[in-house]
């Protein structure tokens, strides 16, 4: 299935293919650019990234600056993963590689774990509201990372998100019944009424159910969600400007003092049993608590909200396999994991650092060096999966992909993602068998965020 922004060669597809390159830093060979800042980037990146696979397991890539906004840059607003514009990186684009990278703990997922004090001193200031996001369980190693998830961990387990089966099914038929609602009141008829599925649908759904997780009040949900929303939106190698900071700035305000009330009034919320939780007389500080509550906020829910998306999105353009679906509901495990292997949220781990001289598929990746770990190019593989390119429900190893990482680092609500997906997929299509789409696929691109989602998906139902 073509989209529209696939159909016009971005620039991350041409960069690669077409040989746009630049010298490297030695002044020897060219390498391919890879513009992952580009808005355009996810239109062509499975083109792009089965190029580099075609190079090879280990291919060494610019990341350019972004360029072609009116936004300034804000050294001060840029997350711990904006740090690789302007640099050179190695990607790795073929499964084994990224599977056994994503293991390796001679890389590190600290961004400051090699350099010196001098180095340190010399970095630009980084804004009072951003430390929380840029020390966060992504950055850390063990045994720092260790120490953090164990006190988390519990409360992600797979028995204790299938506790919350009854409530998703409940939140996910009362939105379904607010989108039939609104579609009377405007006097539309049963198949041709309308609803823009993320807003009515895929984003309520997984927002709500964490925002009732971590125990954050109904009555306080929309400031919320205009405090985080655009903190994912794609703004390549810019950084959060003074607005964005703003909002997380009050975020902060707002937890903080829900944190206070927790400690003296616990209730039954993941945000009381982090307060209180404690391993062997260890426990969360307060900045801690911010940064896994912004991190199980914001890419917790996002990264779900494009998971239903981008599924539902991939039946509706696969008419054999919603057919397949519908005869049998009890395959919503198979359509979530396939749509992570085949377009899952999150394309590139771009926070590794090599430790030491690492030897890679014959390329030694020199201490120092940066690695990107390809996701989405893995997961496309055809050294690891038959016809990558078909979407495939039934897929027997499609659970295979990589989409939520591996090794220390693997997503720690993925447990909560499959359950919430395979619950919308279900619950949606039981409800509206005749869901389809309102505007022709071909006309259809990725939005502008970092993760590979819509920012619409109209339907007529």
């Amino acid at each position: 299935m073509e989209t529209r922004a696939s159909q016009e060669q971005p620039r991350a597809l041409r960069a690669v293919t077409e040989d746009v390159s630049r010298r490297d830093a030695q002044g020897g060979e060219s390498i391919p650019v890879l513009n992952v800042g580009d808005p355009e980037f996810l239109g062509g990146a499975y083109e792009a990234y089965e190029a580099l696979r075609e190079k090879g397991p280990v291919v060494r890539v610019a990341i350019p600056v972004s360029t072609g906004s009116d936004e300034e840059e804000n050294p001060e607003g840029r997350t711990a993963f904006q740090e690789i514009y302007g640099k050179e990186v190695f990607f790795l684009s073929r499964y084994a590689e990224v599977f056994e990278a994503l293991r390796d703990e001679r890389f590190s997922s600290c961004p400051h774990a090699l350099k010196s004090a001098e180095e340190l001193a010399e970095e630009p200031v980084v804004a009072e509201e951003l430390k929380p996001l840029r020390d966060s369980l992504l950055t850390t190693d063990a045994p720092d990372h260790t120490r953090l998830r164990k006190l988390v961990q519990p409360s992600f387990t797979a028995q204790a998100m299938e506790a919350l089966r009854p409530r998703i099914v409940q939140l996910a038929q009362g939105l379904l019944d607010q989108a039939e609602a609104a579609a009377a009141a405007r006097g539309e008829k049963a198949g041709e009424r309308r609803m823009d599925l993320v807003e009515a649908f895929a984003y309520p759904l997984p927002v709500t159910v964490i925002s009732e997780l971590l125990g954050i009040p109904e009555a306080d949900r929309d400031r919320v969600r205009h405090w985080t929303e655009d903190l994912l939106i794609n703004r390549g190698s810019r950084g959060l400007d003074k607005a964005a900071l703003g909002k997380l700035q009050e975020f902060s305000t707002y937890l903080r003092a829900l944190f206070v009330e927790r400690r003296d009034r616990p209730a039954e919320d993941l945000i009381s049993r982090m307060v209180h939780a404690k391993e062997e007389g260890d426990a969360l500080s307060e900045d801690e608590l911010l940064s896994m509550v912004f991190l199980i906020y914001v890419a917790g829910h996002v990264t779900t909200v494009n998971l239903i998306g981008n599924g539902v999105f991939a039946l509706l353009t696969h008419p054999e396999q919603l057919e397949r679906f519908k005869a049998s509901p009890s395959l919503s495990r198979g359509v979530v994991e396939e749509t992570l292997r085949f377009w899952g949220p999150v394309d590139t781990v771009s926070g590794r650092i090599a430790k030491e001289d690492v030897e890679i598929a014959g390329t030694v990746i020199p201490k120092g060096s940066r690695v990107m770990c390809g996701l989405a190019a893995a997961s496309h593989d055809p050294a690891r999966f038959d016809h990558p390119e078909a979407f495939d429900i039934t897929r027997p190893d499609a659970g295979r992909h990589v989409a939520f990482g591996r090794g220390i680092h693997l997503c720690l609500g993925a447990p909560l993602a499959r359950l919430e997906g395979q619950i919308a997929f279900e619950v949606l299509f039981d409800r509206f068998p005749s869901l389809r789409l309102s505007r022709p696929a071909e006309e259809m691109s990725w939005g502008h965020k970092v993760l590979r989602g819509f920012d619409e998906i109209p339907v007529l139902f």
